[in-house]
């Protein structure tokens, strides 16, 4: 008896001592996590000051009306304009609605987008396309994560990682289970994002046929650029001065994020990360 009961305490101690290894793996990734966040933030505070600091004012006062206070011609020339078409009445927006002009406008429409987010359950092929789409945008204008969601291949990395841990003894197949994620989960919890997301979703679950993934990519695109006039008007300037054709895949998507680096930004950040 002495024995069985031996052999049941050096078993728990076992178990225990494998979920202590992989608790403090855990708490190693989180603290990563943690000083990767405070990080993005310190630089995405400094960027606001640069960004706001150095706002370009329109002087424009021609028959149109001038462009709106806050933004330089060339940015309004990458703005997009009145109501989108098909989705913009049934959602009740306007990209004029986006604005640094009328912050609590912006902030309620960037609401709207980001309320579908929670919403919407995407499955099956809207799942895959969704995936597809948004892996290929970011915002990182506000943290570092690559994508708006967790792409295939982050998910396949945490996995391996995973795996790796039930190899070495540190954690059972069990347990990895509340662990293990599926590709399309939130990658960053901006309000940007959540409206990119949000309207994703919205896109494929009531127009699916009416839109290709790069028009939908296209149309996130254009409301990145209202989240962040002045810095994709550098961008847009770039992608100019290097021959690029200038859309909206290529000044809002990952295709050539970062190009824009080490040019002097203008232009206030629209709605709240």
């Amino acid at each position: 008896m002495g024995n069985k009961s031996n052999e049941i305490h050096e078993h728990h101690k076992t178990v225990h001592g494998r979920k202590n290894n992989f608790e403090k793996a855990i708490i190693v990734l989180l603290a990563l996590g943690l000083l990767v966040s405070v990080i993005n933030q310190v630089q995405l505070f400094s960027m606001k000051e640069v960004m706001t600091g150095n706002a370009v004012v329109s002087t424009n006062t021609g028959s149109s009306g001038g462009f709106a206070t806050g933004i330089s011609s060339v940015e309004a020339a990458i703005i997009p304009k009145g109501m989108p078409e098909v989705y913009g009445k049934e959602l009740g927006v306007s990209y004029d609605d986006v604005s640094a002009n009328n912050p609590s406008k912006a902030d309620q429409t960037i609401s709207v987008l980001g309320q579908l987010d929670n919403k919407i359950t995407l499955q099956g092929n809207d799942l895959e396309r969704y995936v597809d789409i948004a892996s290929q945008i970011s915002c990182e204008y506000c943290c570092g994560a690559q994508s708006i969601i967790f792409r295939r291949e982050d998910i396949a990395a945490l996995n391996e990682n995973i795996d790796a841990a039930i190899a070495a003894g540190k954690i059972t197949e069990n347990e990895a289970k509340q662990y293990r994620q599926q590709p399309g989960g939130a990658a960053c919890g901006c309000a940007h994002s959540y409206a990119m997301r949000g309207l994703a979703k919205y896109l494929l679950t009531q127009h699916g046929s009416e839109y290709t993934n790069d028009q939908i990519l296209e149309e996130l695109g254009k409301w990145k650029t209202l989240f962040f006039p002045g810095v994709m008007q550098q961008k847009a300037a770039v992608l100019e001065q290097q021959g690029i054709e200038l859309n909206y895949i290529n000044l809002a998507s990952n295709k050539y994020r970062g190009i824009e680096q080490g040019q002097a930004s203008s232009g206030a950040m629209v709605g709240g990360c």
